[in-house]
């Protein structure tokens, strides 16, 4: 692929969006979302520490580029079930078909099963996608700094905050943290892994939250595997992660995710972070 995959997964998008748009006008969506509706509160549960010391946003995600398919039998009622009663936070639903095998009827059958927040997450380039991810119930949305200019995500946040919906704004990059700094954006995802070439390195959220402002909330995202890496992201002030792959690939998500919000039994020195 001469592409790198993020550039192939935004012309797809493109395609996604004329299809929409097909369908229905950028006018009837606005129509559509403005509706009121019950709202769950996603970044009021992230704004301070969960009981356990730690919030976790919990992902359903079938598959990836760069992993394949993770969980091919994966029911998003049963997996958001296991979420809830596991003590996560939120939930985080991937709802790209072609490269992640993900629907929007997944986030929609996991928000009926739960009363759990949802943040849909997607590769969300414009404003008729905020609007229909507001019509499918999505409480947050994730906004990628990298494929967005600095009036788009300025944008897109002012729709999210019409609607009443919150959003994670997406870095990696010290000028992904700039850009979302100058959009006013509340809920800073720190992904670890570089979209272009899929690596990943847990020091990416120790280096970049420093740079965050004072009233920006930062999220952990992508390559958290053990209650270890959840110990040295603490240390740097970090206390919300999105996690993903390692919960859908778990033989019992919720007895993960509970080991994952348990600390050492030793050790009580990260409470209270």
């Amino acid at each position: 692929m001469t592409n790198h995959i993020l550039d192939t997964i935004v012309e797809q998008k493109h395609r996604e969006i004329a299809d929409l748009l097909q369908k229905t006008p950028e006018k009837q969506l606005r129509e559509q979302a403005l509706q009121p509706r019950e709202r769950r509160p996603f970044l009021e549960r992230l704004r301070q520490p969960g009981q356990t010391g730690i919030n976790i946003i919990a992902e359903i995600k079938r598959a990836s580029p760069s992993k394949g398919m993770l969980c091919p039998n994966l029911d998003p009622v049963a997996l958001a079930r296991n979420y809830e009663s596991g003590g996560a936070a939120c939930l985080s639903v991937l709802t790209d078909p072609q490269f992640f095998q993900g629907s929007p009827e997944d986030l929609q059958a996991a928000r009926a099963a739960t009363q759990l927040p949802v943040l849909r997450k997607d590769f969300l380039i414009s404003a008729c996608q905020i609007y229909e991810s507001c019509i499918l119930g999505a409480d947050a949305v994730l906004l990628i700094a990298r494929i967005l200019s600095a009036g788009q995500l300025s944008e897109l946040l002012d729709i999210c905050n019409t609607l009443g919906m919150d959003a994670i704004v997406e870095v990696h990059s010290e000028s992904d943290v700039a850009s979302a700094i100058r959009s006013g954006a509340k809920l800073i995802g720190i992904n670890n892994r570089n979209l272009q070439t899929f690596h990943t390195d847990i020091a990416t959220s120790t280096r970049l939250v420093s740079m965050l402002a004072p009233d920006q909330i930062p999220v952990a995202a992508s390559g958290i595997q053990s209650r270890k890496d959840i110990e040295r992201l603490l240390k740097s002030g970090i206390f919300n992660f999105l996690i993903g792959e390692s919960l859908v690939t778990s033989g019992d998500p919720a007895a993960f995710l509970i080991s994952l919000m348990a600390a050492p039994q030793s050790d009580d020195t990260e409470k209270g972070h």
